[in-house]
């Protein structure tokens, strides 16, 4: 895996910013009832959706979890295409059936968020083992959260792919809390990628606030999976500064902790950085930042003037008749 280019690097921090902007957008489209359903939002933790998503490969593809916003736009989604799925509405990714957990683009790689926990893990590693068969140089990544190294798939799936050395690079995004559980109520340790010791494959903790870290780690495990070698996990540490879902306030977390990791922002960590490399101004900052709320300002408007999909459609959506 190359170095960033300082350009690409100038990039991700618009990305991060763009989705920040677009989840802050999401949260008060919700509060004002405009987006129906649940919500999770991944404010605080775009450096592992950027930074993962940089190092793939244009024919690689992705699973996420239902906190999969970040990375569906850091894929390339439109944030008019994507605001308009959450807000049901037929100009979205799926028509608008398919809502906030679920947003795919199969044109970009992107094979689906789930809703159900750990779901994503054994689709992925089924793209890989497809790619494998078919001796194509691809790579799958899945996106999945502390709470599901629980789950039963997470164990299989880790399995199946450490046996058949499939192509596939499991992250997860450890932000201390399985729904309202915090990690150590769950789990008995404090590390998760010690679980892939018993699967022989690399397991490694990763600072998922630290973009440069991100990109460069994920992209030698994709190289070591494209090149043959089999699997890795990486345990992204990271925080998400809302609650789980919808409106929870989190006061289910110690007083000082939100404040304590939002002292290592993922945006801050590279704005000062590309600052302090002359790649860009504080005042090139805060024009970025100002851009991007009226990009997610003008996105969410124009998905709301999308109609919402007729109820004739629903025979589109079943197997049989």
């Amino acid at each position: 895996m190359n170095e960033a280019s300082s350009e690409r690097r100038v990039g991700w921090y618009r990305q991060m910013v763009a989705i920040r902007a677009f989840e802050e957008k999401v949260q008060e489209l919700f509060m004002t009832s405009q987006i129906e359903g649940t919500t999770h939002l991944c404010q605080g933790q775009e450096a592992v959706s950027v930074g993962s998503i940089a190092a793939m490969e244009p024919d690689d593809v992705l699973t996420s979890t239902y906190r999969g916003h970040g990375q569906a736009l850091a894929r390339g989604m439109e944030q008019g295409v994507a605001f308009a799925e959450l807000m049901g509405r037929s100009a979205g990714g799926s028509g608008g059936v398919g809502g906030s957990m679920h947003l795919v683009d199969f044109s970009m790689g992107n094979i689906g968020a789930n809703a159900i926990v750990g779901a994503g893990l054994p689709i992925a590693v089924g793209a890989a083992m497809a790619f494998k068969i078919k001796e194509e140089p691809r790579v799958a990544l899945t996106f999945f959260g502390d709470g599901a190294t629980n789950i039963g798939t997470f164990h299989e799936a880790l399995n199946m792919a450490s046996v058949w050395k499939a192509p596939v690079v499991f992250i997860i995004e450890n932000n201390l809390y399985g729904e309202y559980t915090p990690l150590r109520e769950s789990t008995p340790l404090d590390d998760l990628a010690r679980r892939a010791d018993p699967f022989g494959m690399p397991g490694l903790v990763v600072d998922g606030q630290d973009i440069d870290v991100v990109y460069a780690t994920v992209g030698e495990a994709i190289d070591r999976a494209r090149g043959g070698d089999g699997p890795s996990l990486l345990e992204m540490k990271t925080y998400r500064y809302k609650g789980h879902s919808r409106s929870d306030p989190a006061t289910y977390r110690p007083e000082g902790e939100l404040e304590e990791w939002m002292a290592r922002d993922p945006i801050e960590i590279l704005g000062v950085r590309l600052e302090t490399e002359a790649l860009l101004s504080a005042a090139e900052r805060t024009g970025i930042a100002e851009a991007a709320q009226v990009e997610a300002d003008a996105a969410a408007e124009a998905a709301a003037e999308s109609p919402y999909p007729e109820l004739k459609e629903i025979v589109n959506y079943v197997y049989a008749d």
